[in-house]
């Protein structure tokens, strides 16, 4: 079986929003969590026509770093104190280490409430 098929459950199955963009900015793949977090599907436009200049300078700024270094891949970009979250953008790689992309990584920090091995 294709192992897309698989990365792609992965995703799908993610309670947090993760939206995938290429280089140009285009979203390629957003899971049903970012659907639902956004409220709109932007799967095939730009990401940064959904965000002011300020935003898109900064979006801008860390792309430019990723392409720098194959070691620059990770950028802390907000902190949602209400729904107590950190933000990422991440770097997405080929196999030679070429940057080919990035996407937006939500980090929750609540403690689980369920019990170890809970199945209801």
């Amino acid at each position: 079986m294709n192992v897309d098929v698989f990365l792609k459950s992965v995703l799908d199955a993610d309670a947090a929003p993760v939206v995938i963009c290429d280089l140009e900015h285009t979203v390629v793949y957003m899971n049903p969590a970012s659907i639902a977090r956004y409220h709109t599907d932007l799967t095939g436009k730009s990401l940064k026509a959904c965000h002011n200049a300020e935003s898109g300078a900064k979006i801008d700024r860390v792309v430019a770093w990723f392409a720098e270094s194959k070691d620059n891949n990770i950028v802390y970009t907000s902190r949602n104190d209400k729904e107590n979250k950190d933000v990422y953008m991440m770097a997405l790689r080929d196999d030679n280490g070429t940057l080919i992309g990035y996407y937006e990584k939500h980090e929750y920090r609540n403690q689980e409430t369920k019990q170890l091995y809970q199945m209801d």
